[in-house]
């Protein structure tokens, strides 16, 4: 099969790095796929805000120590795994030895492949074990005994597309409530996307928990924070003030407030 965009590989002695976009037969199911890999024994944390990408790790190496909205703790390894949306910071400990490919899925992408609740994966991190079975057993064998990050990267994109083959699609109308809340930037109220659709605010929230993981007030939550954050890293940025009403927010204390939550930082924090 044809492979994606060109990869970038910003690599340093610390780290190897691939990343791709998908092929079109992936698109609006896969963001990204990634190869990584660490060449020293250096201990690293990092903290990632809340997206609405949902990883698929599948390890070669040490497992990372993961927690979600606070510090890990011993108890928090993870080697290969699914994790779905979190509505908070994550926050993520390698110690040099890791080596793993990520699919980083959209939300009913995920629901599609996984063929499962998506709130069986909002906040947590599920074994790759648990969710596969045997056919994923035999997909991380052969991604195992390849060398070469881009033929790794075409096994693990061959191995999505045949499953999507069977994969049911996602309801039309939370795909479209979706889609809604993410071209508004989070500002659609949620109300007026069920009366449009014809359901009721509890339907609409329980099939977005099927679908989606988490409910449509929790996605608007971070489509709206990923937006702020994109946009204070403008050059033009005015005040903060200013950011947090073009973004829908009642004022920059409350966007201040979901940023801690989101991010685990302040604006100037990510900036």
């Amino acid at each position: 099969m044809a492979s994606g965009q060109a990869a970038s590989e910003p690599s340093t002695p610390q780290f190897e790095f691939v990343r791709r976009a998908p092929s079109l037969a992936l698109a609006g199911i896969v963001t990204h796929l990634i190869g990584f890999r660490e060449l020293t024994p250096v201990y690293v944390r990092q903290t990632e805000a809340a997206s609405l990408d949902v990883p698929l790790v599948i390890s070669f190496g040490e497992p990372f120590a993961i927690g979600l909205s606070r510090a890990p703790g011993d108890n928090d390894r993870f080697a290969s795994f699914a994790a779905g949306i979190h509505a908070g910071s994550v926050v993520i400990d390698s110690f040099g030895r890791s080596c793993c490919i990520q699919v980083n899925f959209t939300p009913l992408g995920a629901r599609r492949f996984f063929g499962m609740p998506m709130s069986e994966l909002a906040d947590r991190m599920v074994p790759f074990d648990e969710l596969l079975g045997a056919s994923g057993h035999r997909l991380r064998e052969r991604l195992g005994e390849q060398a070469d990050w881009h033929r790794r990267l075409d096994i693990a994109e061959s191995f999505i597309v045949e499953r999507m083959m069977t994969a049911r699609l996602p309801s039309a109308e939370v795909s479209w409530a979706l889609e809604q809340i993410m071209v508004n930037g989070g500002r659609s109220r949620i109300a007026t996307l069920a009366n449009e659709i014809g359901w009721s605010r509890k339907h609409l929230a329980a099939r977005f928990a099927d679908q989606v993981g988490v409910g449509p007030k929790a996605i608007a939550r971070i489509v709206r924070f990923n937006r702020a954050a994109n946009l204070s890293k403008r050059a033009d940025r005015t005040s903060w003030a200013d950011l947090a009403a073009e973004c829908g927010y009642a004022d920059q204390a409350h966007m201040l407030r979901e940023f801690r939550e989101l991010a685990g930082t302040t604006p100037t924090g990510l900036v």
